[in-house]
């Protein structure tokens, strides 16, 4: 059996069997837990729950799992996909998933890069749900502490979205062993956010009907911390729509008069926008791209297309916003004397998370503790760091103290990201945890941010982020008056604020043609560099043949960026 055949079997036997399985020699040893003394709450838990909580955190911490999340971390991070083009990523993924013992659909909410792995039967139901997809133009050599590309221009992980589901398998692959073992009902089910970057599944997978026999969801994004918050997340929702205006082509020197310029619609509707701004509300954030600016300069444009994301902080916010731009787009028009129509790319809702979900997790979060960071791994820290010109704080030391506020007042929020998590959040309890697989410095949809997404701080952080995972996982497993209690905030405090409707209209439709373009453009040249787990034992390893650099790799002599 070759080395990755048995890390895609951990699933079969105990974790002693697998660690006996797999070869020693030349293995880390992954690093120990830290243990703080175990919470109030979880001290009032049946002692069987603990007992079992405590061999699935030793499961996890083996090296085998240890080295089955570094697989699987380096792997989805050497594909690189854009959202809705997802492909290698969804048949890695779930032929893991299939290997062990995992029922799969794809193409589910009419989306061919998304799928559902199940396992088990019964209630709870419980999903585990992490982002995929990866940024434009943010290949980057991991390891490496100033921009260095692997395939020029191409995209790559400069979100860090290459580590959350393989935490998600890590922590699902434990507690099903613990689950067979013990005969515990239950069912186990795993999701990807699809296009995450776009905003452009998860209401989808809402109206679809994926998560009504779902009774919690948990969901993660890497950071810089093992950490986890409640209630209203602050941030803004979105809905990400595009406009296409049509006029009539002529000859651009010959007889412009006799052209009605889609282009000249586009730009009078962003000119307008920016003059609109001062008049918005301090909290909105705005933004666009022109995606069609016509065919060539001596032909007026008969076409012409420009994509906005427009961000509030509530529904009501984001429709007003809404109606804003379809005004301006309706005053453009008339100027030019073109016609337009207008298509929804993606919507998020307001992220709001479960406190009886996020207490429990935070509980075994102070269990699990931070990982061991090395000399090598403060090195490429603190020199990125250096290289962006941000404070040199290195990696994370301390774990905070969990926060949370039913309702933040709207006159206190001041805007920022969107997530489309918030569309779950407001169908079935959730909770997130963030995971320290990457550190602070870059600034986010940036090549900087994919600096440490295949290195040792990666796969230590998605393991630890396993751990904690796996250990609330099963304790809501095992403790129905944790479901019930979430399920009653759910039901009694976040619903009594407002009920979801969704941004989507019946007729929208996923925009699963976006970013085929550019991925036909790359793949080819991208493929050279997938990981080959076969051969090397992790990713910097055949970075190191393939391109002759080692870890951490930093700039000498001078702290500018190229």
């Amino acid at each position: 059996m070759t080395r990755k055949a048995v890390l895609w079997m951990v699933a079969t036997g105990c974790a002693v069997a697998v660690a006996v399985a797999v070869p020693q020699a030349g293995r880390r040893q992954a690093p120990a837990a830290q243990a703080p003394p175990a919470s109030a709450a979880a001290a009032k838990a049946d002692p069987r729950v603990q007992k079992l909580k405590d061999q699935v955190l030793a499961d996890v911490s083996s090296p085998s799992m240890y080295d089955l999340g570094q697989v699987m971390t380096d792997t989805v991070f050497s594909f690189g996909e854009l959202g809705f083009q997802e492909f290698e990523t969804q048949k890695y993924l779930t032929g893991v998933l299939k290997d062990n013992g995992f029922s799969v659909e794809t193409g589910v909410a009419g989306i061919p890069t998304a799928w559902v792995a199940k396992w088990g039967s019964g209630h709870p139901v419980i999903a585990l749900g992490s982002d995929v997809d990866c940024i434009p133009q943010a290949s980057q050599k991991p390891g490496v502490a100033f921009r260095d590309q692997i395939v020029e221009g191409a995209p790559g992980h400069g979100e860090g979205h290459n580590s959350g589901t393989p935490l998600n398998i890590v922590a699902a692959l434990a507690v099903k062993r613990i689950m067979e073992r013990e005969k515990l009902p239950g069912t186990i089910m795993i999701w990807p956010g699809i296009a995450e970057e776009q905003l452009g599944t998860k209401a989808y997978y809402v109206r679809a009907g994926m998560f009504k026999d779902v009774d919690l969801v948990m969901y993660n994004h890497v950071g810089s911390n093992l950490s986890t918050g409640w209630g209203d997340s602050g941030g803004n929702g979105m809905v990400s729509i595009e406009y296409l205006f049509e006029g009539e082509t002529a000859h651009s020197a010959g007889a412009p008069w006799r052209g009605r310029s889609a282009l000249d619609a586009v730009e009078l509707m962003n000119v307008g926008w920016n003059y609109r701004r001062e008049h918005l509300r301090l909290q909105q954030r705005s933004h666009y791209v022109i995606n069609n600016g016509g065919d060539q300069p001596n032909v007026v444009p008969r076409n012409a297309g420009v994509w906005y994301y427009l961000r509030e902080t509530n529904y009501e916010n984001i429709k007003n916003l809404w109606d804003v731009a379809d005004k301006m787009a309706q005053g453009a028009s008339l100027m030019t004397n073109t016609t337009f129509t207008s298509r929804v790319l993606g919507t998020a809702w307001p992220s709001h998370m479960n406190r009886t979900m996020a207490e429990t997790l935070h509980a075994n979060i102070k269990q699990v503790g931070l990982p061991t960071w090395s000399e090598a791994d403060l090195a490429l820290a603190t020199a990125t760091q250096k290289e962006l010109k941000v404070p040199v704080v290195g990696l994370v030391k301390d774990i905070r103290e969990l926060r949370g506020q039913e309702m933040i007042p709207d006159d206190d929020k001041r805007g920022g990201g969107s997530d489309d998590i918030g569309d779950i959040s407001w169908s079935v309890p959730t909770v997130s945890l963030s995971f320290p697989a990457n550190f602070q410095a870059g600034p986010g949809h940036n090549w900087a941010n994919a600096i440490p997404m295949a290195t040792p701080i990666a796969h230590k952080g998605v393991n630890y982020g396993a751990r904690a995972q796996a250990m609330t996982l099963l304790e809501f497993m095992m403790r129905p008056e944790l479901v019930q209690g979430a399920k009653d905030y759910f039901q009694n405090v976040q619903l009594k604020q407002r009920q979801y409707t969704p941004l989507i209209r019946p007729g929208d439709q996923p925009a699963v043609h976006l970013n085929k373009g550019i991925m036909d453009r790359y793949r080819a040249d991208m493929k050279k560099y997938y990981f080959d787990s076969t051969k090397y034992k992790t990713y910097l390893d055949q970075m190191k043949a393939q391109f002759g650099y080692s870890y951490p790799t930093v700039r000498t002599g001078t702290s500018s960026q190229p």
